[in-house]
């Protein structure tokens, strides 16, 4: 018993607590200013905002974003140097050589690091010679030797983008 009794005086007091709040806005005047005491023969008009709805019957100019008078003139389209695309095409091309063979010899390094035969067709390397440096400190140089090569390509693309070259001309 003493929950229910508890639980309809606390239903009780919300009911009459949200009553009491609903008459109070409603009867609460509105604050008044200097301004509106000094002409009280005039009354200021509310602002409408405009809907959808009433659209058709507003009177004057109906503001839209941005004006059909200065519309941004479309850029005139000069033809793309066809000896500067292909000097960045050959240069894109021997980066990406470059990139390729230090890929090759890090596989060659890491292979002969692991005890697996070198890649290379014919297991000699007339070219080569013997190396002091430990394996990891040559894998080290040549990642950064390709991280290097990298970011030149990145930096050639940069350009031509730049120049209005885009990248489907480049390949």
């Amino acid at each position: 018993m003493p929950r229910s009794l508890i639980l309809a005086m606390i239903l009780t007091f919300f009911v009459a607590f949200s009553a009491s709040a609903q008459s109070q806005e409603s009867s609460a005047p509105a604050p008044s200013t200097s301004q509106d005491s000094s002409t009280p023969g005039e009354a200021k008009k509310p602002k409408k905002a405009g809907t959808n709805e009433n659209i058709s019957g507003a009177n004057g100019t109906v503001s839209v974003v941005g004006d059909p008078k200065n519309k941004p003139k479309p850029a005139l389209s000069k033809p793309l140097d066809t000896q500067y695309i292909a000097a960045v095409r050959k240069q894109l091309d021997m980066l990406q050589a470059q990139i390729a063979d230090i890929d090759k010899q890090l596989v060659d390094l890491k292979n002969f690091n692991e005890g697996k035969p070198s890649t290379s067709t014919s297991g000699m390397k007339l070219n080569k010679s013997y190396e002091r440096e430990p394996i990891e400190v040559q894998m080290r140089a040549l990642q950064a030797r390709k991280k290097d090569l990298e970011s030149k390509v990145d930096a050639l693309l940069d350009e031509a983008r730049k120049k209005g070259v885009e990248s489907g001309q480049l390949r």
